[in-house]
This record gives C-alpha cells, structure tokens and sequence, in this order.
C-alpha cells in the first residue's frame, strides 16, 4: 500500500488565505465563494484522502459556501491534526 504524503504546512496556509481573499472583494466575494467552495473541497480531498479527506473536504465545502465562515482555516486545523496522529503513532513504534 502506498503511503500518502501529508501537504506541507505552508501549503495549507496559502489554501486558507485563498479562501479568505474574499472578504477584500467587495460585491463580488461572495459570488467568488460559490465557484472557490467546489474546488477547495475538492482540493481538500485530494490533499488528505481517505475517510478524513473526504469529511473533511465536505466540511470545507460548506465552510467556503456559508456566508461569513470563510476565516475557518479548516486546511490548517486538519494539518495539525494528521501532524499531532502522525507523531503520536511514531511515538508509539519507537516505544515498543
């Protein structure tokens, strides 16, 4: 089985700012958001696949559609969580 490599942290950062570029579009920020949401979903998903690639991404999805929501930096909160499981299980195999 192939292991995925996790996006680096800088990646995730520019994604979330992408996302909230927006907000300095007056009148036409919104609008942005409805062809942005689909694609950073999908972008999303394809970054962290799996069952969390998956939920995750629909979340992002809704996050970038939802007027208002688009500070959530959903790309870099799911960095540290696969970043903090990532070294929890490396603990865990150098302990044994």
């Amino acid at each position: 089985m192939k292991k995925h490599k996790q996006p680096s942290l800088i990646f995730c950062l520019v994604m979330d700012a992408i996302g909230c570029a927006s907000y300095f579009l007056p009148g036409i920020g919104e609008f942005s958001d409805a062809i942005w949401a689909p694609v950073s979903g999908f972008i999303f998903y394809l970054c962290f696949r799996g069952w969390s690639g998956a939920a995750g991404g629909f979340f992002n999805f809704i996050e970038e559609i939802l007027p208002g929501t688009d500070f959530i930096p959903s790309f870099t909160i799911m960095w540290f969580l696969q970043d903090v499981t990532r070294r929890k299980q490396a603990t865990s195999v150098s302990v044994r």
